[in-house]
């Protein structure tokens, strides 16, 4: 079994947005603003070859299927769709995927399924042979988002995953699709259901999600903006982090620009930090 670190298109959001009630002195050392109070993110996506006999895709990340104005809006960086290049740079293209992996339906992890904006074209579907995980709740939060988070969902991707006739809605543990290969494990304090998969078992890899979305948000009082229940996301991230701490389990970052995956620790006065930080995974034996 094999890893590749992917990555997909990135942007640049509002710093305070994505540190929530952290001050602008305490997270500009963590990562740097630009003039317009904007930091980095990547949207990270994480490729396994020889999962269970399968190649599976943990996310997509935004992509490029937005129209040149919103494309400025939500702080798209590049115009094409960058994960497909990062696959043929691997040795694969999206039809060589047999499951894609979707910790939640929010634009910035799911976007990276349609193909490139093409004017006056509709949206369309990538990776046509490949069955699509989603969970149950976060399926529901996007047939019928709250309006507090309505305009991070695409409304013309739920039909196209009904339409392709390979959407599995995950309940529980385990997916039909991956067995007892990916472990799931839930969180609802960013968005209800988001799915945590964990490759392997003691001594393996999480895929992070918004849950902890780089080294920053490790720590335990960090949340987002965008969260949508912080002191429930706190609770979740203690309980996470203290099961991966002890079991050796390795952190995979969606949205840190410099790091891919890295060990969690503690210190002695308990506060969670990382080691042993990767900031690209290649072919990554497992």
């Amino acid at each position: 079994m094999k890893l590749w670190s992917l990555l997909g298109n990135s942007q640049k959001l509002d710093g305070g947005a994505m540190f929530g009630n952290v001050p602008r002195p305490m997270w500009e050392k963590w990562i740097k603003p630009d003039a317009d109070n904007r930091i980095p993110l990547a949207c990270r996506c994480l490729l396994v070859d020889g999962l269970d006999g399968k190649r599976v895709l943990f996310e997509t990340g935004i992509g490029a299927f937005f129209e040149p104005r919103l494309r400025e809006r939500f702080g798209v960086v590049e115009s094409r769709h960058v994960l497909l290049d990062s696959l043929q740079a691997a040795g694969f293209g999206d039809a060589d995927i047999d499951v894609v992996v979707l910790s939640h339906l929010h634009f910035d992890h799911a976007g990276g399924l349609l193909a490139a904006h093409e004017p006056g074209q509709p949206p369309r579907l990538l990776f046509p042979d490949a069955t699509y995980l989603v969970s149950r709740e976060c399926w529901e939060r996007a047939r019928s988002p709250h309006p507090r988070d309505r305009a991070s969902f695409i409304a013309e991707l739920q039909p196209l995953l009904e339409a392709s006739g390979r959407l599995e809605i995950v309940d529980g543990e385990y997916s039909q699709a991956l067995g007892r290969s990916v472990r799931f494990e839930y969180s609802d304090g960013h968005t209800p259901g988001l799915m945590l998969a964990q490759i392997g078992g003691d001594g393996g890899v999480v895929f992070c999600a918004d849950l902890i979305p780089g080294r920053p948000w490790v720590h335990l009082p960090v949340t987002m903006g965008y969260d949508r229940y912080p002191e429930m996301l706190i609770d979740e991230k203690r309980r996470f982090l203290e099961d991966k701490l002890a079991r050796g389990v390795r952190l995979f970052f969606t949205h840190d620009a410099e790091c891919a995956l890295a060990r969690v620790v503690r210190d002695d006065k308990g506060k969670f930090g990382t080691a042993d930080e990767l900031a690209e995974l290649t072919a990554l034996a497992a």
